[in-house]
């Protein structure tokens, strides 16, 4: 009896022992990562998969779930959960004011840049450049980062982009004699302004009417404010710098004069598509695509999507190569839409370190840096490491040097962009000269950008 009591006794004991140094482990085990934390990021569509959208069951999420695993498990400060979630990008600002007004912002949001810039003016984003590292900033060209930087702060963490560029017809330039002019499959075309003139004459010249009827040399359009952003490049043609070191527009002077003089030229010489007032963007586009115009606009995935659409046998077949948009410098203009990570103030100052920590996770992890190659890569490195693969890459990382930032990250920007086309429209209508154009697009648009400045934190510090 006595040998049972004590065999009893002993398998309590050692019951309550293991219950304790279980609590024990599990003590230690919050104690190693930290309390339970979640945070959330939002995104609009930018990439399927991880690192390709022929992975299985590939999503516009994929890549920040993968990439929250991958964190939350080396992660040792807390127990880390991000919630991540795709929003429409109509959708966006209506549901981040909503939530702003509310309290509630996401912790993280994943988006253009010129898309998200007025928050940061807004005081709603917290600087980075905390997370910002040297390695960071020697692998990614100067001009991304002055496109990120809004006063002294960065606030997005650059990771990839979407560069614009001019397309053209190989098959048309060759059937008008302008071999010359032709760059490589690989190549971002540079041409001087003269030679640039020289190719629209030719084109409207020679380009034989039977095998390509109803065509232009080049694209111009106007009717609203989508793909402004080619027509603020050729505002800067002549070296205009657009905007002074407070913000403000600066067109009108004789440089800015001779730009829209240039518009105004080739508009009634003929050597655009006509009724440039009431194309679109997408018009114009379509029109390339149709072989209607040998010279127009793209970007990166405008681009990509060309090539697609030609292979699958939804447009015309033709040879479409890039080139750079031309000034009386010499030096080409380029810019680019960069995509990167943003934060919230949400107030909490655990959720921010966590989401900042994350940030600087994702935009820096040698793997993860990788899924980049869905856009095109901000990082040297990246861009080098699969060159054989998208060719293209080198040359748009050569051309980093020559970016201008279109937003000059001024506040108001969104609403900017509604004063421009309505001046191009009087100009191709011939309701106003060059002179009344740059004078009435300054004096509205630093209007424009006064009110903004009004409202910004960082012009009111």
């Amino acid at each position: 009896m006595f040998k049972k009591r004590f065999f009893g006794l002993f398998l309590c004991l050692m019951l309550v022992i293991s219950a304790l140094a279980a609590c024990s482990n599990a003590e230690e085990a919050d104690s190693d990562n930290g309390e339970a934390v979640e945070i959330s990021l939002w995104l609009t569509p930018q990439w399927k998969g991880v690192f390709d959208a022929s992975e299985e069951g590939a999503d516009y999420d994929s890549f920040f779930k993968y990439a929250a695993e991958k964190f939350s498990e080396q992660y040792n400060e807390h127990d880390v959960k991000v919630n991540v979630q795709v929003v429409a990008g109509d959708q966006r600002d209506e549901l981040l004011n909503v939530n702003l007004n509310g309290g509630t912002p996401p912790d993280i949001f994943f988006e253009s840049v010129f898309a998200m810039g007025d928050y940061a003016h807004r005081g709603a984003l917290v600087p980075i450049n905390d997370i910002v590292d040297e390695e960071a900033k020697q692998d990614i060209p100067q001009n991304y980062w002055d496109t990120v930087t809004f006063g002294e702060d960065i606030y997005f963490y650059p990771f990839s982009h979407m560069p614009g560029t001019l397309v053209y017809n190989v098959d048309m330039f060759k059937a008008a004699g302008l071999e010359e002019y032709l760059g490589e499959p690989t190549e971002i075309k540079t041409w001087t302004l003269e030679e640039f003139e020289e190719i629209l004459n030719t084109l409207k010249s020679d380009l034989p009417e039977d095998q390509y009827p109803n065509a232009y040399p080049m694209a111009l359009y106007a009717l609203n404010n989508q793909g402004d952003t080619w027509n603020l490049a050729y505002l800067r043609m002549f070296g205009n710098e657009f905007f002074d070191e407070n913000g403000n527009i600066i067109l009108d002077d004789e440089n800015g004069v001779k730009a829209v003089e240039w518009l105004q030229k080739i508009n009634d010489a003929g050597l655009t598509n006509p009724g440039a007032e009431s194309v679109s963007s997408n018009d114009a586009n379509a029109m390339f695509q149709n072989q209607q115009l040998a010279i127009s606009f793209t970007n990166s995935v405008l681009y990509n999507n060309a090539l697609a659409d030609m292979e699958s046998g939804k447009a015309p077949k033709f040879d479409a190569r890039l080139a750079n948009i031309p000034s009386a410098s010499g030096d080409p203009l380029t810019f680019t839409y960069v995509t990167g990570a943003a934060l919230f103030n949400t107030g909490d100052e655990t959720r921010m370190k966590v989401a900042k920590d994350f940030v600087k996770f994702f935009s820096t992890d040698p793997e993860l840096v990788k899924a980049s190659k869905n856009g095109v890569p901000v990082r040297s490195s990246v861009a080098e490491e699969f060159k054989d693969e998208k060719p293209l890459f080198a040359a748009y990382d050569a051309n980093s040097e020559y970016l201008f930032n279109f937003t000059g990250n001024v506040p108001g920007y969104n609403q900017l962009r509604q004063v421009l086309y309505p001046e191009l429209q009087a100009l191709y209508i011939g309701d106003k000269t060059p002179e009344q154009v740059v004078k009435a697009y300054q004096e509205k648009g630093n209007e424009v950008i006064e009110t903004a400045k009004q409202d910004s934190v960082l012009f009111n510090q």
